[in-house]
């Protein structure tokens, strides 16, 4: 799959100013994200790219601050090589070591995580993949049966593996990711999860003790219903890829509609992860 790369050049008064501007892109296609000096990177497979999403998009910013993109379309075969000329290790709260496969073990961390790195959103490098590796230490996992939407790289999977859950489906609309998923989890000699490619559509008509849903606002306010379905009473679920203000509220407003009940949430330049119970 052909990617597009847009160079984003960005003069803000506001850190969270570059932060609206990352989201809205997710909004429209946009999945992954690398964060510069003076700009950002976005990603987007070229086949979702739509000119005219962006210009609507990017117009609702234009009087807020400073900022100029390139463009530049990124075939398949030298994407490998952008993700490794940028990846570096991630430790998370001293407990979860994230490398890639040319680095070197950390064993004095409890849990390692090793991704191949590829055009998969998940390395732990975003801000929300880090709070929700932050929430799996302090969810239970032993012996339950999680969902995991958004899967990514698998990153969010695998922890849960790692933490003793029965099994983990782990679901993304990307071939990339499906494919991303099921190698990173070889990579780490994890065999209960379950990869498959799709939507809200691909939700087994199983029960869950925990949901994991690392994607955007949009598009969990969309599928709020399918979660609760499949959610056990008292299940726990978990959201990010979406921002304090006014995400958070809107996001709780939803889902109390569906009977899961806000609990808590962290914060990391404006991007929040929540905990819900059902």
């Amino acid at each position: 799959m052909n990617y597009y790369e847009l160079l984003f050049t960005t003069i803000t008064t506001e850190d969270y100013q570059q932060d609206l501007l990352i989201n809205a892109l997710g909004e429209i296609g946009f999945d992954t994200f690398e964060e510069l000096d003076l700009g950002f990177k976005a990603y987007i497979p070229a086949t979702d790219f739509d000119q005219q999403k962006l210009d609507e998009q990017l117009f609702l910013y234009k009087d807020m601050f400073t900022f100029s993109y390139d463009v530049t379309l990124i075939p398949q075969k030298n994407w490998n090589e952008v993700w490794e000329s940028n990846f570096e290790p991630i430790e998370i709260l001293d407990k979860i070591f994230v490398r890639a496969t040319f680095h070197e073990p950390k064993p004095a961390f409890p849990y390692e995580i090793v991704i191949d790195p590829k055009m998969a959103f998940g390395t732990g490098h975003h801000q929300t993949t880090s709070m929700m590796l932050e929430y799996a230490l302090e969810t239970e996992f032993e012996g339950k049966k999680v969902l995991d939407m958004g899967c990514g790289t698998g990153i969010l999977a695998i922890m849960a593996a790692k933490l003793n859950a029965a099994t983990v489906t782990a679901i993304d609309y990307d071939p990339v990711c499906y494919d991303s998923t099921i190698e990173n989890a070889q990579l780490n000699h994890i065999d209960n999860i379950i990869a498959l490619c799709g939507s809200k559509e691909a939700i087994p008509n199983e029960q869950y003790d925990v949901i994991l849903a690392n994607i955007n606002r949009n598009i969990l306010i969309d599928q709020m219903e399918h979660y609760r379905e499949v959610l056990i009473n008292d299940g726990e679920i978990y959201f990010s890829g979406f921002y304090e203000t006014p995400d958070l509220d809107i996001i709780t407003t939803e889902a109390a509609k569906y009977g899961l009940k806000y609990i808590s949430h962290k914060k990391n330049k404006d991007w929040v992860a929540a905990k819900f119970v059902k």
